[in-house]
């Protein structure tokens, strides 16, 4: 599957940006930018199911990952995943090869136990419908106008059916319990507080090669309010404690 992409910049350097679940290419809207002042081409795509790339009825985390290749080719420089694109990710790790990977507010301990299509329908119908331009502005005071904005259009573009059956497919597929980085150096950056990576996991994660840097006060969508320290956090040669 060709999916929709942004490009910011023509550098030599490659990065590839891919998004959260409900989100879309356009959350890099800053993020871009400022990776082509750096002398990048940053190309964030659209995964299936969301923005305006194709849908998926019967998508699992082979295809999303196999999308994602298929759509920007292989090595780029840098390859920064947040949340599910984190997950899709370190699928597409082999085949990407990136010279080097950064995960946003991602544990990787796999999806919740015990939820049915039928229930995962009811909970992303719900959070679709609620993530309007108003609750994001009431909500999200760090957030600035045009990062509310985006998010909203991503809510009303987002496509359900495939988002549930990434979720199923991804539930019932096999998995080694163990992390690994497969050899790329690999940074994770957490909110501090996460809702999503506690100190604990964290701790875990740097056990198993990656490098761990926590942003304080960040939302998951770390970058939202947090912009300069995240920009920060993202260069190799940074404090490991952001």
């Amino acid at each position: 599957m060709r999916l929709t992409s942004r490009t910011w910049g023509s550098g030599p350097r490659l990065a590839v940006l891919l998004h959260g679940m409900m989100g879309s290419a356009d959350q890099f809207h800053r993020v871009g930018p400022a990776l082509a002042d750096r002398g990048y081409r940053a190309i964030a795509l659209d995964l299936p199911g969301h923005g305006n790339s194709p849908t998926a009825p019967d998508a699992d985390l082979a295809l999303f990952a196999a999308s994602v290749v298929e759509s920007v080719g292989a090595r780029p420089e840098l390859a920064i995943g947040h949340s599910l694109g984190a997950v899709v990710l370190a699928e597409a790790l082999p085949a990407l090869q990136p010279s080097r990977a950064v995960y946003v507010d991602v544990p990787f301990e796999g999806p919740t136990p015990g939820q049915t299509a039928d229930m995962l329908w009811s909970r992303f119908s719900e959070a679709k419908a609620g993530r309007t331009f108003d609750w994001l502005r009431q909500s999200k005071p760090g957030w600035s106008e045009e990062d509310c904005r985006v998010e909203a259009e991503a809510a009303r573009q987002f496509d359900v059916g495939t988002a549930v059956a990434l979720e199923v497919a991804y539930s019932n597929q096999a998995r080694s319990a163990e992390v690994t980085t497969t050899g790329v150096p690999s940074l994770l950056i957490r909110a501090e507080p996460s809702h999503y990576v506690s100190a604990e996991r964290a701790t875990e994660l740097e056990a198993c090669g990656f490098t761990v840097r926590s942003i304080e006060g960040a939302g998951h969508s770390v970058w939202y309010g947090h912009f300069e320290e995240f920009m920060t956090a993202l260069d190799p040669t940074a404090d490991s404690n952001g």
